[in-house]
């Protein structure tokens, strides 16, 4: 674990945006919390596609740049006006508003952390459920507004993600859960995440109607779930994995056919709602604690995030990989 004395600190950065081998492990000065912050000494941080998506430059961050849009450590230091959070104490934290999570220290609202000491999880696990299953809950519960009985349909129902959006669904009463993959080889891992049936992505105008549509893909598969929504259904969007052309929805469209579209992003919700961001966090690390949601986590060291970001770039990766810092 970091020394607390120390003004130094090692980070993985990116220097200049580009393919997965620019990351750079640095030096770095230790962050101070501000005002209404926490500083956290980071044993893991979770591994994600949004880092790779900073570290091509398709979101405009200041150069150079520490990834990481959350981690699991202890509160290292409090700033001004924190309450009900103390040093030593171990916690879960997203860290995206600002990121910097792929380093030994690191500072974030106090909004945004959730305690460990009464849940009592493990590390490894705990860096892997700010970003995927506060996501998963947000969505489902916040933005699709789902009632019991409904039918949701979850696009890349393998991914990070997608694994912990299945398992909500039905925390959350849907009657239906499906996913889709994008390979044959993705299947049983999809279902070994709680999903009633799994398709190819391909084949998903065989599934029938759904009341919910989660779609993390883009290009054609955005079209192709509007396509699969019952009337009054709701489209979340939240990603555009393939990379692919936006693809335009007409109004007039969702005008008859009683149809709605959403978006959501967690960095930009995070920075508008931090407490009820955290609210969802702490419901998530509450869940599975409760062994009510299932994470795959599998543990890298900090000085390979060159490697995890080529996995995560290359699709093949199933449950969530977690860049192991400084664990104690």
């Amino acid at each position: 674990m970091n020394d607390n004395g120390s003004t130094l600190m090692k980070a993985v950065t990116i220097p200049e945006f580009g393919e997965a081998d620019v990351l750079r492990l640095a030096t770095r000065p230790v962050p101070e919390p501000g005002p209404g912050q926490v500083a956290i000494d980071v044993e893991y941080a979770g591994a994600n596609f949004a880092e790779v998506l900073y570290r091509r430059g398709v979101v405009d961050v200041p150069l150079p740049f520490v990834p990481g849009i959350e981690v699991a450590g202890r509160i290292r230091a409090v700033g001004r006006g924190v309450e009900g959070l103390s040093i030593g104490q171990p916690v879960a934290a997203l860290t995206i508003v600002d990121s910097g999570g792929y380093a030994e220290v690191v500072v974030t609202s106090a909004d945004l952390v959730a305690p460990l000491d009464g849940p009592g999880i493990e590390m490894s696990l705990a860096a892997a459920l700010p970003s995927n299953s506060t996501t998963a809950f947000l969505v489902l519960d916040r933005v699709a507004r789902i009632e019991p009985g409904e039918s949701v349909l979850v696009h890349a129902a393998a991914g990070g993600v997608g694994s912990q959006l299945g398992q909500v669904a039905h925390l959350l009463g849907a009657s239906r859960v499906v996913g889709s993959v994008g390979s044959r080889t993705k299947i049983d891992a999809a279902k070994s995440f709680g999903y009633d049936e799994v398709f190819l992505r391909d084949e998903i105008a065989g599934a029938g109607e759904f009341d919910i549509v989660v779609d993390m893909v883009g290009g054609p598969t955005r079209r192709a779930s509007l396509d699969r929504l019952a009337p009054m259904g709701r489209l979340v969007v939240m990603g555009n994995a393939s990379g692919a052309e936006d693809i335009g929805i007409p109004a007039n469209e969702l005008w008859f056919t009683n149809k709605t579209v959403s978006g959501f992003n967690l960095a930009a919700f995070a920075a508008a709602f931090p407490e009820e961001v955290g609210r969802a966090l702490r419901r998530a690390v509450l869940a599975a604690a409760a062994g009510d949601l299932r994470v795959q986590v599998e543990t890298m060291p900090l000085e390979q995030a060159v490697d995890a970001h080529r996995r995560i770039e290359s699709g093949t990766t199933t449950g969530k990989l977690v860049l192991e810092v400084a664990a104690s």
